[in-house]
């Protein structure tokens, strides 16, 4: 089987999609290697094609006025980005770059085009993609207006579980890594901050850490407790 056309069936934009659907539009798409922290896009670079992680893991961030990432999400093996620049070619709006050794799947604005205007369900599937990220993104810009650095890494935590979690005995696992220095980029805060507050949940009874993973109980009490909202199925960044 074709590489591309395995990656392709992977994602869950796609899955739905004919093998004769996928050969078709397979020439048009081309792969790509990228190593640990090489750069995939930038601000001001042109959309003129949408991204298909099918190894590896992506950062998406911005750059705040003092040179301070301030990440916005990751990207994981068969999840789609970069594709709201690519529908009306417009140019992009931040960074992507490797967290770790990744492949890339390139597909043209052109095809992303022709398969939402053929594939009914390659476009609800695009709709149902802008409408969680969206919603994700609002939720994340209100945890971090008038909340203090506990609240908003509780709201963190409670996004990682909602995306990565898998429920055990005790709560809600995320055996997804991510660095304090990571958290505190996307929160706002201080690497020291997450760390002391992380000890703190802790200590509290709230959080379990091991070196693998992190295990959050009550998850819906402490959403309640922070206006966390419903708790949606992961679906992207």
């Amino acid at each position: 089987m074709n590489d591309k056309h395995w990656y392709l069936k992977q994602s869950s934009v796609f899955a739905q999609l004919a093998p004769e659907q996928i050969a078709a539009i397979e020439p048009s798409c081309f792969c790509r290697e990228f190593a640990r922290g090489e750069t995939i896009y930038l601000p001001s670079d042109m959309g003129d094609s949408a991204l298909l992680l099918a190894r590896g893991r992506v950062r998406i961030y911005h750059l705040t006025s003092d040179g301070k990432q301030a990440i916005l999400g990751f990207v994981e093996t068969g999840e789609l980005f970069g594709e709201l620049s690519a529908f009306d070619g417009s140019r992009r709006d931040e960074y992507a770059e490797t967290a770790e050794k990744s492949l890339v799947v390139m597909l043209p604005r052109h095809v992303m085009q022709r398969l939402m205007a053929e594939n009914p369900s390659v476009s609800m599937k695009l709709t149902r993609l802008f409408g969680l990220r969206l919603r994700r993104v609002e939720r994340r810009l209100k945890s971090l207006l008038f909340r203090s650095s506990r609240e908003r890494l509780v709201h963190l935590l409670l996004e990682l579980a909602e995306r990565y979690g898998q429920s055990v005995a005790d709560g809600v696992m995320i055996s997804q890594k991510i660095s304090h220095q990571d958290m505190a980029s996307i929160i706002g805060a201080t690497r020291e901050t997450v760390t002391i507050t992380l000890g703190e949940l802790q200590a509290e009874g709230i959080l379990d850490v091991t070196r693998r993973t992190m295990t959050l109980r009550n998850m819906d009490s402490l959403a309640g407790a922070i206006g966390f909202g419903t708790l949606q199925p992961a679906f992207g960044l």
